[in-house]
Protein backbone atom coordinates (compact mmCIF):
# COMPACT_ATOMS: atom_id res chain seq x y z
CA UNK A 1 0.00 0.00 0.00
CA UNK A 2 1.15 3.53 -0.73
CA UNK A 3 2.09 5.40 2.43
CA UNK A 4 0.29 8.71 1.96
CA UNK A 5 2.25 10.28 4.82
CA UNK A 6 5.22 10.62 2.51
CA UNK A 7 5.75 13.14 -0.27
CA UNK A 8 2.49 12.45 -2.11
CA UNK A 9 0.59 15.71 -2.46
CA UNK A 10 -3.11 16.38 -2.82
CA UNK A 11 -2.98 19.41 -5.04
CA UNK A 12 -5.26 17.98 -7.72
CA UNK A 13 -7.76 16.84 -5.10
CA UNK A 14 -7.78 20.24 -3.41
CA UNK A 15 -8.45 21.90 -6.75
CA UNK A 16 -11.21 19.43 -7.58
CA UNK A 17 -12.92 19.91 -4.22
CA UNK A 18 -12.80 23.69 -4.65
CA UNK A 19 -14.26 23.35 -8.13
CA UNK A 20 -17.15 21.26 -6.80
CA UNK A 21 -17.81 23.57 -3.87
CA UNK A 22 -18.83 26.39 -6.19
CA UNK A 23 -22.02 24.53 -7.14
CA UNK A 24 -22.42 21.46 -4.90
CA UNK A 25 -24.93 21.75 -2.05
CA UNK A 26 -23.46 21.12 1.40
CA UNK A 27 -24.73 18.25 3.52
CA UNK A 28 -22.29 15.50 2.57
CA UNK A 29 -21.52 12.58 4.89
CA UNK A 30 -19.09 13.02 7.76
CA UNK A 31 -16.57 10.78 6.02
CA UNK A 32 -16.61 12.97 2.90
CA UNK A 33 -16.39 16.19 4.91
CA UNK A 34 -13.52 15.03 7.12
CA UNK A 35 -11.80 12.80 4.58
CA UNK A 36 -11.55 15.34 1.74
CA UNK A 37 -10.45 12.76 -0.80
CA UNK A 38 -11.28 12.56 -4.50
CA UNK A 39 -11.36 8.89 -5.42
CA UNK A 40 -10.56 8.11 -9.03
CA UNK A 41 -10.41 4.31 -9.25
CA UNK A 42 -11.27 1.14 -7.35
CA UNK A 43 -9.94 -2.38 -7.88
CA UNK A 44 -10.90 -5.15 -5.48
CA UNK A 45 -10.34 -3.91 -1.91
CA UNK A 46 -8.16 -0.96 -2.99
CA UNK A 47 -9.16 2.62 -3.83
CA UNK A 48 -6.89 5.10 -5.60
CA UNK A 49 -7.34 8.84 -5.26
CA UNK A 50 -6.75 11.54 -7.85
CA UNK A 51 -3.12 11.96 -6.77
CA UNK A 52 -2.35 8.24 -6.94
CA UNK A 53 -2.52 7.45 -3.21
CA UNK A 54 -4.00 4.04 -2.39
CA UNK A 55 -6.30 2.93 0.42
CA UNK A 56 -7.62 -0.37 1.68
CA UNK A 57 -11.38 0.14 1.64
CA UNK A 58 -12.73 -1.22 4.92
CA UNK A 59 -16.01 0.63 4.30
CA UNK A 60 -16.64 -1.26 1.02
CA UNK A 61 -17.97 1.84 -0.70
CA UNK A 62 -20.87 2.62 1.59
CA UNK A 63 -21.15 -1.01 2.72
CA UNK A 64 -22.08 -1.79 -0.87
CA UNK A 65 -19.04 -3.45 -2.45
CA UNK A 66 -19.42 -7.01 -1.18
CA UNK A 67 -17.15 -8.24 -3.99
CA UNK A 68 -14.83 -5.25 -3.84
CA UNK A 69 -14.57 -2.57 -6.50
CA UNK A 70 -14.82 -3.40 -10.19
CA UNK A 71 -15.31 -7.15 -9.84
CA UNK A 72 -14.66 -8.50 -13.37
CA UNK A 73 -17.81 -10.63 -13.51
CA UNK A 74 -20.02 -7.71 -12.49
CA UNK A 75 -18.25 -5.45 -14.99
CA UNK A 76 -18.76 -8.05 -17.72
CA UNK A 77 -22.44 -8.49 -16.87
CA UNK A 78 -23.09 -4.74 -16.86
CA UNK A 79 -21.15 -4.19 -20.08
CA UNK A 80 -22.98 -6.97 -21.90
CA UNK A 81 -26.37 -5.73 -20.67
CA UNK A 82 -25.54 -2.13 -21.61
CA UNK A 83 -25.05 -3.27 -25.19
CA UNK A 84 -28.48 -4.96 -25.25
CA UNK A 85 -31.13 -3.12 -23.24
CA UNK A 86 -31.35 -0.39 -20.62
CA UNK A 87 -34.88 0.42 -19.52
CA UNK A 88 -38.32 -0.86 -20.49
CA UNK A 89 -40.03 0.18 -17.26
CA UNK A 90 -40.98 -3.01 -15.40
CA UNK A 91 -41.52 -5.26 -18.42
CA UNK A 92 -40.25 -8.82 -18.32
CA UNK A 93 -36.75 -9.66 -19.52
CA UNK A 94 -35.03 -13.06 -19.70
CA UNK A 95 -32.58 -12.09 -16.96
CA UNK A 96 -35.29 -11.09 -14.51
CA UNK A 97 -36.63 -14.64 -14.25
CA UNK A 98 -33.10 -15.90 -13.57
CA UNK A 99 -32.59 -13.39 -10.76
CA UNK A 100 -35.94 -14.31 -9.21
CA UNK A 101 -34.95 -17.98 -9.14
CA UNK A 102 -31.53 -17.14 -7.68
CA UNK A 103 -33.11 -15.11 -4.87
CA UNK A 104 -35.51 -17.97 -4.15
CA UNK A 105 -32.49 -20.25 -3.62
CA UNK A 106 -30.62 -17.85 -1.38
CA UNK A 107 -33.43 -16.53 0.81
CA UNK A 108 -35.40 -18.44 3.46
CA UNK A 109 -38.12 -20.57 1.89
CA UNK A 110 -41.00 -18.55 3.34
CA UNK A 111 -39.79 -15.44 1.45
CA UNK A 112 -40.72 -16.65 -2.01
CA UNK A 113 -42.08 -13.56 -3.79
CA UNK A 114 -40.10 -10.48 -4.83
CA UNK A 115 -40.45 -6.93 -6.12
CA UNK A 116 -37.56 -4.82 -7.40
CA UNK A 117 -36.75 -1.16 -6.72
CA UNK A 118 -33.75 1.15 -6.96
CA UNK A 119 -32.82 2.31 -3.44
CA UNK A 120 -33.08 1.25 0.17
CA UNK A 121 -35.47 4.05 1.10
CA UNK A 122 -37.69 3.23 -1.88
CA UNK A 123 -37.99 -0.41 -0.89
CA UNK A 124 -38.79 0.58 2.72
CA UNK A 125 -41.60 2.77 1.41
CA UNK A 126 -42.87 -0.16 -0.70
CA UNK A 127 -42.90 -2.41 2.38
CA UNK A 128 -44.89 0.19 4.30
CA UNK A 129 -47.44 0.30 1.48
CA UNK A 130 -47.83 -3.48 1.69
CA UNK A 131 -48.32 -3.28 5.45
CA UNK A 132 -50.89 -0.53 5.08
CA UNK A 133 -52.76 -2.33 2.29
CA UNK A 134 -52.99 -5.66 4.10
CA UNK A 135 -53.54 -4.52 7.69
CA UNK A 136 -56.83 -5.68 9.24
CA UNK A 137 -59.28 -2.95 10.30
CA UNK A 138 -58.14 -1.20 13.46
CA UNK A 139 -54.47 -2.10 13.04
CA UNK A 140 -53.49 1.39 11.95
CA UNK A 141 -50.16 1.81 13.73
CA UNK A 142 -46.65 0.56 12.95
CA UNK A 143 -43.85 -0.18 15.40
CA UNK A 144 -40.16 0.65 15.03
CA UNK A 145 -37.07 0.74 17.25
CA UNK A 146 -35.32 3.75 18.73
CA UNK A 147 -31.93 4.40 17.08
CA UNK A 148 -33.14 2.67 13.92
CA UNK A 149 -32.48 4.08 10.47
CA UNK A 150 -34.62 3.25 7.46
CA UNK A 151 -33.87 6.01 4.94
CA UNK A 152 -34.50 9.68 4.30
CA UNK A 153 -37.84 9.65 2.53
CA UNK A 154 -40.89 10.84 4.45
CA UNK A 155 -42.34 7.45 5.39
CA UNK A 156 -38.96 6.06 6.41
CA UNK A 157 -38.20 9.13 8.52
CA UNK A 158 -41.57 9.12 10.24
CA UNK A 159 -41.02 5.53 11.37
CA UNK A 160 -38.39 6.73 13.83
CA UNK A 161 -39.74 10.26 14.36
CA UNK A 162 -36.82 11.89 12.56
CA UNK A 163 -37.80 15.53 12.12
CA UNK A 164 -36.08 18.04 9.85
CA UNK A 165 -36.37 21.80 10.18
CA UNK A 166 -38.63 23.48 12.72
CA UNK A 167 -41.77 21.36 12.48
CA UNK A 168 -42.67 17.86 13.56
CA UNK A 169 -43.99 15.52 10.91
CA UNK A 170 -43.79 12.41 13.07
CA UNK A 171 -46.07 9.66 11.86
CA UNK A 172 -48.33 7.19 13.51
CA UNK A 173 -45.54 4.87 14.67
CA UNK A 174 -44.84 3.42 18.11
CA UNK A 175 -41.20 3.28 19.20
CA UNK A 176 -39.70 0.40 21.15
CA UNK A 177 -36.33 0.06 22.87
CA UNK A 178 -33.43 -1.18 20.78
CA UNK A 179 -30.98 -3.62 22.42
CA UNK A 180 -28.29 -1.00 23.04
CA UNK A 181 -26.77 -2.69 26.08
CA UNK A 182 -23.73 -0.40 26.23
CA UNK A 183 -26.04 2.59 26.73
CA UNK A 184 -29.12 0.98 28.23
CA UNK A 185 -31.83 3.67 28.49
CA UNK A 186 -33.30 1.77 31.42
CA UNK A 187 -30.03 1.88 33.36
CA UNK A 188 -29.82 -1.90 33.57
CA UNK A 189 -27.07 -4.45 32.93
CA UNK A 190 -27.28 -7.61 30.82
CA UNK A 191 -28.04 -10.40 31.71
CA UNK A 192 -29.45 -9.44 35.11
CA UNK A 193 -31.86 -7.12 33.27
CA UNK A 194 -33.80 -10.14 31.97
CA UNK A 195 -33.84 -8.31 28.60
CA UNK A 196 -36.28 -5.69 29.88
CA UNK A 197 -36.02 -3.75 26.60
CA UNK A 198 -37.53 -6.72 24.74
CA UNK A 199 -40.33 -7.03 27.29
CA UNK A 200 -41.23 -3.39 26.69
CA UNK A 201 -41.22 -3.86 22.89
CA UNK A 202 -43.65 -6.71 23.43
CA UNK A 203 -45.87 -4.64 25.73
CA UNK A 204 -45.99 -1.51 23.58
CA UNK A 205 -45.83 -3.02 20.08
CA UNK A 206 -46.13 -6.79 19.68
CA UNK A 207 -49.01 -7.20 22.15
CA UNK A 208 -51.03 -4.21 20.95
CA UNK A 209 -54.17 -4.97 18.90
CA UNK A 210 -53.85 -1.69 16.96
CA UNK A 211 -50.28 -2.36 15.69
CA UNK A 212 -49.96 -4.01 12.27
CA UNK A 213 -46.18 -4.46 11.94
CA UNK A 214 -42.80 -4.00 13.54
CA UNK A 215 -40.17 -2.55 11.16
CA UNK A 216 -36.66 -3.23 12.44
CA UNK A 217 -33.00 -3.73 11.64
CA UNK A 218 -31.88 -7.11 13.05
CA UNK A 219 -28.53 -5.42 13.71
CA UNK A 220 -28.83 -1.64 13.89
CA UNK A 221 -26.27 -0.38 11.39
CA UNK A 222 -26.27 3.42 11.23
CA UNK A 223 -26.63 3.58 15.02
CA UNK A 224 -23.25 1.90 15.37
CA UNK A 225 -23.66 -1.84 14.72
CA UNK A 226 -25.85 -2.59 17.73
CA UNK A 227 -25.99 -6.38 18.08
CA UNK A 228 -28.85 -7.75 20.19
CA UNK A 229 -28.08 -10.02 23.13
CA UNK A 230 -29.48 -13.55 23.39
CA UNK A 231 -33.15 -13.46 24.34
CA UNK A 232 -34.02 -10.14 22.70
CA UNK A 233 -35.38 -11.30 19.36
CA UNK A 234 -36.59 -14.63 20.69
CA UNK A 235 -39.01 -12.87 23.03
CA UNK A 236 -40.17 -10.28 20.49
CA UNK A 237 -40.71 -12.65 17.59
CA UNK A 238 -42.81 -15.01 19.71
CA UNK A 239 -44.96 -12.15 20.94
CA UNK A 240 -45.38 -10.80 17.41
CA UNK A 241 -46.47 -14.22 16.16
CA UNK A 242 -48.95 -14.58 19.02
CA UNK A 243 -50.30 -11.06 18.48
CA UNK A 244 -50.59 -11.14 14.69
CA UNK A 245 -48.00 -8.38 14.20
CA UNK A 246 -46.01 -8.61 10.96
CA UNK A 247 -42.21 -8.66 11.18
CA UNK A 248 -40.64 -6.38 8.56
CA UNK A 249 -36.86 -6.78 8.48
CA UNK A 250 -34.82 -3.89 7.13
CA UNK A 251 -31.84 -5.79 5.74
CA UNK A 252 -30.81 -3.00 3.36
CA UNK A 253 -27.38 -2.94 5.01
CA UNK A 254 -27.09 -6.50 6.32
CA UNK A 255 -28.74 -8.51 3.54
CA UNK A 256 -26.62 -10.45 1.08
CA UNK A 257 -24.24 -12.13 3.54
CA UNK A 258 -22.57 -9.27 5.43
CA UNK A 259 -23.12 -10.81 8.90
CA UNK A 260 -22.27 -14.41 7.97
CA UNK A 261 -25.78 -15.42 6.87
CA UNK A 262 -27.64 -14.28 3.78
CA UNK A 263 -30.00 -12.36 6.08
CA UNK A 264 -28.94 -11.16 9.51
CA UNK A 265 -32.41 -12.26 10.64
CA UNK A 266 -31.24 -15.86 10.22
CA UNK A 267 -28.51 -15.31 12.83
CA UNK A 268 -31.22 -14.61 15.44
CA UNK A 269 -33.88 -17.09 14.41
CA UNK A 270 -36.18 -14.34 13.11
CA UNK A 271 -38.64 -15.37 10.40
CA UNK A 272 -39.69 -12.06 8.82
CA UNK A 273 -42.87 -11.66 6.80
CA UNK A 274 -41.17 -9.03 4.65
CA UNK A 275 -37.47 -8.24 4.16
CA UNK A 276 -35.78 -5.38 2.30
CA UNK A 277 -32.32 -5.70 0.70
CA UNK A 278 -30.15 -3.24 -1.23
CA UNK A 279 -26.54 -1.98 -0.74
CA UNK A 280 -24.31 -5.05 -1.30
CA UNK A 281 -26.95 -6.95 -3.29
CA UNK A 282 -25.80 -5.41 -6.58
CA UNK A 283 -22.22 -4.30 -5.82
CA UNK A 284 -23.22 -0.69 -5.25
CA UNK A 285 -25.30 -0.39 -8.41
CA UNK A 286 -28.70 1.15 -7.54
CA UNK A 287 -30.95 -1.83 -6.89
CA UNK A 288 -33.22 -3.03 -4.11
CA UNK A 289 -35.35 -6.07 -3.39
CA UNK A 290 -38.56 -6.44 -1.42
CA UNK A 291 -38.87 -10.10 -0.44
CA UNK A 292 -41.96 -11.44 1.24
CA UNK A 293 -44.43 -14.17 1.80
CA UNK A 294 -46.48 -14.69 -1.33
CA UNK A 295 -49.74 -14.51 0.58
CA UNK A 296 -48.86 -10.91 1.48
CA UNK A 297 -47.29 -9.59 -1.72
CA UNK A 298 -49.93 -11.27 -3.90
CA UNK A 299 -52.91 -10.06 -1.87
CA UNK A 300 -55.20 -8.06 -4.21
CA UNK A 301 -55.08 -5.09 -1.84
CA UNK A 302 -51.28 -4.97 -2.07
CA UNK A 303 -50.93 -5.93 -5.72
CA UNK A 304 -53.09 -3.37 -7.48
CA UNK A 305 -51.88 -2.27 -10.91
CA UNK A 306 -48.64 -0.33 -10.54
CA UNK A 307 -48.17 -1.13 -6.84
CA UNK A 308 -44.64 -2.51 -7.38
CA UNK A 309 -43.72 -0.39 -10.40
CA UNK A 310 -41.43 2.63 -10.52
CA UNK A 311 -39.23 4.29 -13.12
CA UNK A 312 -36.15 2.19 -12.40
CA UNK A 313 -37.78 -0.89 -10.88
CA UNK A 314 -36.67 -4.06 -12.67
CA UNK A 315 -34.25 -2.09 -14.83
CA UNK A 316 -32.07 -4.54 -16.78
CA UNK A 317 -28.78 -2.99 -15.65
CA UNK A 318 -29.66 -3.35 -11.97
CA UNK A 319 -30.78 -6.91 -12.56
CA UNK A 320 -27.50 -7.68 -14.33
CA UNK A 321 -25.44 -6.27 -11.44
CA UNK A 322 -27.49 -8.08 -8.79
CA UNK A 323 -27.47 -11.37 -10.63
CA UNK A 324 -23.70 -11.30 -11.22
CA UNK A 325 -22.99 -10.30 -7.61
CA UNK A 326 -25.19 -12.93 -6.03
CA UNK A 327 -24.02 -15.67 -8.39
CA UNK A 328 -20.44 -15.05 -7.22
CA UNK A 329 -21.57 -15.01 -3.57
CA UNK A 330 -23.33 -18.34 -4.08
CA UNK A 331 -20.74 -20.07 -6.29
CA UNK A 332 -17.68 -19.04 -4.29
CA UNK A 333 -19.37 -19.73 -0.94
CA UNK A 334 -18.46 -16.25 0.21
CA UNK A 335 -20.83 -16.28 3.17
CA UNK A 336 -18.69 -19.04 4.66
CA UNK A 337 -15.69 -16.84 3.91
CA UNK A 338 -17.34 -13.99 5.80
CA UNK A 339 -17.63 -16.21 8.85
CA UNK A 340 -13.92 -17.12 8.73
CA UNK A 341 -12.74 -13.54 8.21
CA UNK A 342 -15.22 -12.32 10.81
CA UNK A 343 -13.68 -14.57 13.47
CA UNK A 344 -10.22 -13.19 12.69
CA UNK A 345 -11.56 -9.65 12.78
CA UNK A 346 -13.26 -10.19 16.12
CA UNK A 347 -10.11 -11.54 17.77
CA UNK A 348 -8.01 -8.61 16.57
CA UNK A 349 -10.58 -5.98 17.51
CA UNK A 350 -11.14 -7.49 20.95
CA UNK A 351 -7.41 -7.23 21.55
CA UNK A 352 -7.54 -3.53 20.68
CA UNK A 353 -10.54 -3.03 22.95
CA UNK A 354 -8.76 -4.65 25.89
CA UNK A 355 -5.77 -2.32 25.80
CA UNK A 356 -7.29 1.03 24.73
CA UNK A 357 -9.62 2.51 27.38
CA UNK A 358 -11.04 5.11 24.98
CA UNK A 359 -12.30 2.30 22.78
CA UNK A 360 -15.40 1.86 24.88
CA UNK A 361 -16.93 -1.06 23.05
CA UNK A 362 -16.32 -3.20 19.98
CA UNK A 363 -19.31 -5.11 18.59
CA UNK A 364 -20.28 -6.85 15.40
CA UNK A 365 -20.99 -9.97 13.39
CA UNK A 366 -19.26 -11.41 10.35
CA UNK A 367 -17.72 -8.52 8.39
CA UNK A 368 -19.73 -5.76 10.06
CA UNK A 369 -18.16 -4.13 13.13
CA UNK A 370 -18.60 -0.95 15.11
CA UNK A 371 -16.01 0.77 17.31
CA UNK A 372 -17.46 3.16 19.88
CA UNK A 373 -15.04 5.81 21.18
CA UNK A 374 -15.45 7.49 24.57
CA UNK A 375 -13.52 10.12 26.50
CA UNK A 376 -13.88 8.34 29.85
CA UNK A 377 -14.56 4.61 30.09
CA UNK A 378 -16.44 4.93 33.37
CA UNK A 379 -18.83 7.66 32.23
CA UNK A 380 -18.90 6.42 28.63
CA UNK A 381 -19.03 9.98 27.31
CA UNK A 382 -19.15 9.87 23.51
CA UNK A 383 -15.94 11.09 21.86
CA UNK A 384 -16.67 12.20 18.29
CA UNK A 385 -13.39 14.16 18.18
CA UNK A 386 -11.44 10.95 18.80
CA UNK A 387 -13.42 9.04 16.19
CA UNK A 388 -12.86 11.79 13.60
CA UNK A 389 -9.16 11.91 14.38
CA UNK A 390 -8.82 8.12 14.07
CA UNK A 391 -10.75 8.19 10.80
CA UNK A 392 -8.53 10.93 9.33
CA UNK A 393 -5.32 9.36 10.62
CA UNK A 394 -6.27 5.96 9.20
CA UNK A 395 -6.90 7.60 5.82
CA UNK A 396 -3.47 9.18 5.96
CA UNK A 397 -2.01 5.74 6.64
CA UNK A 398 -3.92 4.20 3.73
CA UNK A 399 -7.08 2.77 5.34
CA UNK A 400 -10.64 3.92 4.67
CA UNK A 401 -13.34 3.27 7.30
CA UNK A 402 -16.90 4.55 7.80
CA UNK A 403 -17.34 7.47 10.21
CA UNK A 404 -20.53 8.43 12.05
CA UNK A 405 -20.41 10.59 15.17
CA UNK A 406 -18.29 8.86 17.82
CA UNK A 407 -18.40 5.52 16.02
CA UNK A 408 -16.31 3.96 13.26
CA UNK A 409 -17.82 1.12 11.26
CA UNK A 410 -15.75 -1.53 9.50
CA UNK A 411 -17.21 -3.54 6.63
CA UNK A 412 -14.51 -4.83 4.25
CA UNK A 413 -15.33 -6.76 1.05
CA UNK A 414 -16.07 -10.47 1.31
CA UNK A 415 -13.27 -11.19 -1.17
CA UNK A 416 -10.50 -9.76 1.01
CA UNK A 417 -7.65 -12.17 1.70
CA UNK A 418 -6.32 -12.75 5.19
CA UNK A 419 -3.07 -10.88 4.57
CA UNK A 420 -4.89 -7.69 3.57
CA UNK A 421 -7.36 -8.07 6.43
CA UNK A 422 -4.39 -8.27 8.79
CA UNK A 423 -2.78 -5.24 7.14
CA UNK A 424 -5.95 -3.18 7.44
CA UNK A 425 -6.39 -4.02 11.10
CA UNK A 426 -2.71 -3.21 11.72
CA UNK A 427 -3.21 0.22 10.16
CA UNK A 428 -6.34 0.75 12.25
CA UNK A 429 -4.45 -0.09 15.44
CA UNK A 430 -1.64 2.24 14.41
CA UNK A 431 -4.11 5.08 13.76
CA UNK A 432 -5.81 4.62 17.13
CA UNK A 433 -2.52 4.55 18.99
CA UNK A 434 -1.32 7.72 17.20
CA UNK A 435 -4.48 9.58 18.20
CA UNK A 436 -4.70 8.27 21.78
CA UNK A 437 -0.99 8.65 22.59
Amino acid sequence: MTDVRQTQRRERQTQQLAREARHLAPGASEEAVHGRRVFAEGRGPVLTDLDGNQYLDFAAGTLTQSLGHGHPEVVEALTAQARRLWNVHDSATPERAELLELLARLLPERLDTFAFFSTGAEVVEAALRVVQATAPPGRNRVGALRHGFHGKTMGARMLVHWDIGHQSFSGNSVLGYSPYCYRCPLGLEYPSCDVRCAALVCRHIADKPNVSALVFEPVLGAAGVIVPPPGYWERITQAAADGGVLLVADEVLTGGGRTGAFLASERFGIEPDLAMLSKGTASGFPFAVLAGRGELLRRPEAATTGAYASTYASNPLGIAAARATLEVVERDRLIERVQVLGDIMENRLRALESRIPQLGQVRGLGLLWGLEFVTDPAGRTPAPDIARAVYATALDLGLRTSLGGHILRLAPPFTLDEALLDEGLRLLGQAIEKVIA
